[in-house]
């Protein structure tokens, strides 16, 4: 196989790593399950690309409500140049000042991207939000991690603090699609993998508060009929634990 075809079959054993992985993502939903059920709130973060994970999480039709993002100043690709963010996220001590200028606390539960898993920025916030008290999801590339050292001047890894550790099956180096006669590969699969990873984290999430006797606040399609009105009554009832509406 070769181009389209290498990439799509690249992608489909991604996911299988991700369906392997069914165990954690049913214990990283219980961990929010709980962790709502307690009154307590979440959040996400991922720098650069991983970033995308948390927007797939925030905000989105069929999406829990109660994921509020850490925003990632100089940290997402409206950086210029964009190359600048690659020098950021191994600054150290810039996750902890992120942390620091968010309403997580004790009890709260963050969950956060980094396929490489080796990066400071991402260390120093799980570090940071571990001091607070708040439980940590991780979403990395078990492959990937393995294969790298960490730059953290703790040499620990992002996955070395998680109390649910999320793979998105991606390989070392993220991209799969084989092109002949050229020795690079192309086609990353961590959004892929990590999207369906925390998708599925999510709807068990539901089902659990569901079982539970709880309405969870999933946002309607805006652009369905009544979609405005049920959000805004969902938004207002969980007010006090969704902090992107300020």
């Amino acid at each position: 196989m070769k181009g389209a075809e290498s990439y799509l079959s690249g992608a489909m054993a991604a996911l299988e790593k991700v369906r392997a992985n069914l165990p954690q993502i049913k214990a990283a939903a219980k961990l929010l399950a709980d962790t709502i059920q307690a009154g307590n709130a979440i959040f996400s973060f991922g720098a650069t690309h991983s970033f995308i994970m948390t927007e797939e999480l925030v905000y989105r039709s069929g999406g829990l409500m109660l994921v509020n993002p850490i925003i990632s100043h100089g940290m997402n690709l409206t950086v210029r140049p964009m190359t600048m963010t690659s020098q950021l996220e191994r600054l150290p001590e810039l996750g902890r000042i992120y942390l620091e200028h968010s309403p997580l606390k004790a009890g709260d539960a963050i969950i956060l991207t980094s396929t490489s898993g080796r990066n400071t920025v991402m260390i120093d916030m799980a570090l940071a939000a571990r001091e607070r008290g708040a439980k940590i999801i991780v979403l990395t590339s078990k492959e990937y991690s393995a294969k790298v050292t960490s730059r953290h001047p703790s040499g620990k890894k992002l996955g070395d603090l998680a109390d649910v550790l999320l793979d998105n099956g991606a390989p070392y180096g993220d991209a799969v699609g084989e092109i002949e006669g050229f020795p690079q590969k192309v086609g990353p699969v961590s959004t892929v993998g990590g999207c369906a990873c925390l998708d599925a984290m999510i709807a068990e999430t539901v089902q659990l508060l569901v079982d539970a006797g709880q309405e969870p606040p999933v946002f309607m399609s805006a652009n369905m009929e009544g979609g405005d009105e049920f959000n805004a009554r969902m938004l207002k009832k969980n007010a006090d634990r969704i902090h992107y509406m300020d």
